[in-house]
């Protein structure tokens, strides 16, 4: 079975307010998304990687991430669009011709602690279903509310936060793909583009340091993950 990973790192990363895309940024010394990449690279299971990167960014990827590291799985970088989903359709286009029960393992490029036994697992669960939506329970109690009025308070036990890698059979993501780009459809993520189909998508538990680093806060909180590990270690 064929497994390939499309890491969107095509975002601008104005929360982040840094001179540099966010994706950029050094974490212990290394651009944030080599770290992701270094994740997807060591796992035998990973076949294929493509980086989906703003078009003007692709030399500088390629010469500071994937060359600089040593990266030998990664295919080619491929020029985002203006919203994630259309980086990933990018990414799924780009990959025309692989055979539809391949599982792709769509990942953010900027959520660099995803524990190894999660992919394995999600690759697990994508082959034998519809899709793998890898994410956490909700610890807070969540409300719905319209015009600043709580209209509901949905049961906290059935609520989970999304995380990635979202994973799927290629000819599965592909269709939701295409068929929301015809329609001119924008959802909230990969997996909701696979639900509208009726198709069905496990959840696979995920872990709660698995963060995608977006503002300085965050940072600073990846930093101290990484000052964990190294006592640990």
């Amino acid at each position: 079975m064929k497994v390939i990973a499309l890491i969107p790192a095509a975002g601008m990363g104005k929360r982040m307010g840094a001179a540099i895309n966010k994706q950029y940024l050094l974490l212990n010394e290394k651009p944030i998304v080599a770290h992701t990449i270094g994740v997807f690279e060591s796992l035998p299971e990973v076949d294929d990687i493509y980086v989906i990167s703003p078009e003007a960014e692709i030399p500088y990827c390629r010469e500071q991430v994937v060359e600089r590291c040593g990266f030998r799985k990664v295919r080619d970088i491929v020029a985002g669009g203006a919203e994630r989903q259309y980086s990933v359709l990018n990414g799924l286009r780009a990959i025309d011709g692989t055979p539809d029960d391949a599982v792709i393992l769509i990942h953010d490029g900027v959520r660099p602690f995803i524990p190894v036994a999660v992919l394995e697992k999600a690759i697990r669960v994508a082959a034998e279903h519809d899709g793998a939506l890898v994410a956490v329970p909700a610890k807070d109690t969540v409300k719905v509310a319209v015009d600043g009025i709580i209209r509901e308070t949905p049961p906290r036990e059935q609520l989970w936060l999304a995380q990635t890698p979202q994973a799927f059979r290629y000819g599965v993501i592909r269709a939701a793909h295409e068929i929301a780009a015809a329609e001119g459809y924008l959802g909230t993520d990969d997996a909701s583009l696979v639900e509208r189909l009726g198709k069905d998508v496990h959840v696979v538990m995920g872990d709660y340091r698995n963060i995608k680093i977006t503002t300085p806060e965050d940072l600073v909180l990846a930093e101290a993950f990484i000052k964990s590990v190294k006592r640990e270690e």
